[in-house]
């Protein structure tokens, strides 16, 4: 593909970025689909500058990760109504200069989860209480779902307690949380701190539908406990999946290439682990 003036542009902006492998997947997808378009990781420190750039620079579209989900709603035009209840964007689309944010995070959470069980008849329990958290939420409990929420910050986990309708958990209760479903939400186990996770092992009961939202590395040490003790998981690379393929279709008008975003992320996967045990 030929880069110049007439590419359009499209970013991802976080604090850390490094480790996104969305310019390997909307990469693929642009080349497969034949859009003179390119995709780029930027660390942005201050989303309010960063937004201006995308003004100044014509930049078509954003995927925004942490920790700018919810402090970039007040640089944009407008927000579409499920971003609005949310209270957080991952997704910024530039219509002839006006900036539109969207959530993609909740409903790609939720479909990746349909695949393991009816959400309308779980108790989940969402670990972590940022923008990801926010989105999940309001989309599980739209669903049906009994929410719960456990933070290490009890004030904002009590504030998306009463804005969700959900059921505050104090960290030591758990080792007796009865809950069919337990997702992670924060960038705890994310790499390159792929030893840590958020939760005790003890947490998980056989048969538990155990979801991270992390999926570099692939597999996290919380996914991986939960498996030892006899849980289903979902892998973060379901819902990035299901989010992305969202975004793309907001940003061009055209179903996402599927099967060549999940192919490209699997790649970017094995190459980041390569590069790792070098």
């Amino acid at each position: 593909m030929t880069i110049d003036a007439t590419t359009t542009l499209y970013a991802v902006f976080g604090d850390p970025v490094e480790h996104s492998l969305s310019p390997v997947v909307f990469n693929a997808a642009f080349r497969y689909m034949g859009l003179p378009s390119v995709y780029v990781a930027f660390r942005v420190t201050d989303i309010g500058r960063g937004v201006e750039a995308v003004r100044t620079l014509g930049i078509r579209g954003l995927s925004i990760t942490i920790p700018h989900k919810e402090s970039i709603l007040c640089w944009l035009d407008d927000i579409d109504g499920l971003a609005g209840r949310i209270g957080a964007v991952n997704t910024v689309v530039n219509r002839e200069g006006r900036l539109i944010g969207y959530n993609t995070d909740g409903p790609g959470a939720a479909q990746a989860l349909k695949r393991e069980l009816d959400p309308s008849k779980a108790t989940v329990l969402l670990v972590g209480a940022g923008g990801a958290a926010r989105a999940i939420g309001t989309v599980l409990a739209q669903e049906g779902a009994s929410v719960c929420i456990m933070n290490r910050h009890p004030e904002r986990g009590l504030r998306l307690c009463r804005d969700l309708g959900a059921r505050w958990v104090s960290p030591d209760e758990i080792d007796r949380l009865a809950v069919d479903v337990v997702i992670q939400t924060t960038p705890v186990g994310m790499w390159p701190h792929v030893e840590a996770s958020p939760v005790p092992a003890s947490l998980f009961r056989e048969g538990m539908v155990v979801m991270d939202i992390v999926y570099v590395p692939e597999e996290t040490r919380f996914l991986q406990e939960a498996r030892k003790a006899g849980c289903r998981i979902v892998l973060g690379t379901e819902m990035f999946l299901n989010q992305a393929a969202a975004q793309f279709a907001l940003w061009t008008g055209e179903a996402a290439p599927m099967d060549v975003m999940r192919h490209a992320l699997k790649e970017g996967l094995r190459n980041r682990a390569g590069e790792h045990s070098g």
